[in-house]
């Protein structure tokens, strides 16, 4: 493959001196435009064949759909840059690909495992295992190939020896932990199970597990005096095993002023305890050293926390009200424009029975109240007030006027004008026009109801989620118990 890369780069190198000359941005803009000059070229030399017919449908066709994205510019040269835009891009991409794929067979191949035929380098002690991929070939037989892991590498006995020595010697400075040293420990000491860069796993043993234990925890608190404990390490490493003896002195602790306090106040308080265990109160010390006590009960009074979630919680309502409150509105809205149809097509139906507009209107208001318990319908709420208003001796024109700014709704305020207009005028021509209103009206609302489809479906997408994951679940969770039992 490598061999494909470099003929490739070659291929690079050769175009970019010959369009040394040519105009365009960086090299692979003049590359770009030295292509299409030549294949140009090739195209009017081949006149009359088939070739150039279908590419001069192609370019026309490619300029016009340019061209009506920007008519300020004419077809040819919008259809120029747009070969060049394409090339350039084509050009850019497969050099910087053809780059990266020589890197990778660099990096896959530079660093051989397999030496001189047969021979795997492998990693030192702490790095970890190889994995190698081989194929072998014996004569006579098919090839094999293998998935096999080379193990780091393992020391010697010998080698093993002399990192015990090294070891041990550095030890006691491991263990120690805060304590000064070994000859007076006062602290926990820090048993370590392993040495960074040796390969020993350590245990530990105790001469008295009362004072120190294996995991290094010192329980020197009855302690008066010293007292000198014995410590064996074990140092394992493959089938090899090492003992080292350590001695530490655990003196009896040692406490600050503050420390010392502390523990004569518990040491009153569990005698008053042990006193007092068979009463029915339990009477806490009056005093220490000669000094009076004065206890207090520290209260934990979380009603601060709940203060600042009532608050939030009467801040987050607020906000949601407000929120519901234009979702109610663009519900309203969105009713609205779903009746509107309906309204308009009863409208040419009434107007072509020979009714009035306002006995319209108050056969539409009479039909919603015989109904209206089924449900309140926004639209002809608004029909009611219109003939109230009517009825309370208002002008149709005004009416109309108002049913349509109180509905805020563009096709609404479209119709009021309508049906003011002909009040005004005295048009013959509105049954005309309000089926064809009708009949808009219909396809605007088909499209939003496939919009509504839509919405719904996505978000129905949260949910299916939400189960997915739930499935995923139930199965996997029995069948990883089943599996750890």
């Amino acid at each position: 493959m490598i061999y494909i890369y470099i003929a490739i780069i070659g291929g690079y190198v050769l175009l970019f001196f010959l369009s040394w000359k040519e105009e365009g941005r960086g090299p692979f803009g003049r590359m770009a435009s030295y292509i299409l000059r030549r294949q140009e070229g090739l195209c009017r030399g081949r006149t009359g064949g088939k070739y150039n017919w279908k590419r001069e449908l192609s370019r026309r066709q490619l300029g016009d759909k340019l061209k009506t994205l920007r008519p300020s510019e004419g077809a040819s040269v919008q259809v120029r840059k747009y070969y060049l835009s394409q090339y350039q891009a084509a050009l850019t991409i497969v050099f910087a690909g053809t780059l990266v794929c020589a890197a990778a067979w660099l990096g896959a191949h530079g660093s051989p495992l397999l030496i001189d035929g047969n021979y795997i380098w492998r990693k030192p002690y702490g790095e970890g295992d190889i994995p190698v991929k081989l194929a072998v070939q014996v004569e006579g037989e098919e090839e094999e190939i293998f998935e096999y892991m080379v193990e780091e590498r393992k020391y010697t006995r010998q080698e093993a020896e002399d990192l015990y020595q090294e070891a041990v010697t550095i030890l006691p400075d491991m263990i120690r932990g805060q304590n000064d040293s070994l000859e007076d420990i006062r602290r926990n000491l820090e048993l370590v199970t392993h040495m960074e860069g040796y390969p020993f796993d350590i245990s530990w043993e105790s001469s008295s597990y009362g004072i120190v234990n294996t995991d290094g925890t010192v329980d020197n608190a009855e302690l008066t005096e010293g007292a000198l404990i014995t410590l064996t390490a074990h140092f394992q490493y493959r089938q090899w095993s090492w003992e080292h003896v350590l001695y530490v002195q655990v003196n009896p602790a040692v406490y600050t002023y503050q420390e010392m306090f502390r523990k004569k106040i518990e040491d009153g308080l569990r005698m008053q305890e042990e006193f007092t265990e068979s009463a029915e109160v339990m009477v806490l010390p009056d005093n220490l050293e000669s000094k009076p006590i004065a206890w207090k009960e520290i209260i934990e009074d979380s009603s601060g926390y709940l203060l600042w979630l009532v608050l939030f919680a009467a801040a987050a309502l607020y906000w949601g009200r407000g929120k519901e409150l234009d979702k109610q509105l663009e519900r309203r809205k969105r009713e609205l424009l779903l009746d509107y149809p309906e309204i308009v097509n009863k409208l040419s139906l009434y107007m072509g029975a020979g009714m009035t507009i306002r006995n319209a209107f108050a056969k539409m208001g009479e039909d919603y109240k015989r109904q209206q318990k089924e449900r309140r319908r926004y639209v002809y709420e608004e029909i009611l007030i219109t003939c109230y208003e009517l009825q309370s001796g208002k002008s149709e024109r005004e009416a109309y006027d108002h049913f349509g700014r109180r509905c805020q709704v563009q096709a609404y305020m479209k119709l009021s004008t309508l049906l003011s207009q002909n009040i005004r005028k005295g048009s013959n021509d509105l049954l005309r026009v309000l089926r064809q209103e009708a009949d808009n009206a219909f396809a605007e609302r088909k499209n939003l109801a496939k919009k509504l489809g839509e919405e719904a479906g996505t978000k129905l997408l949260l949910p299916m989620m939400m189960m997915l994951c739930i499935v995923m679940v139930i199965i996997m969770i029995p069948a990883y118990f089943s599996f750890m039992m």
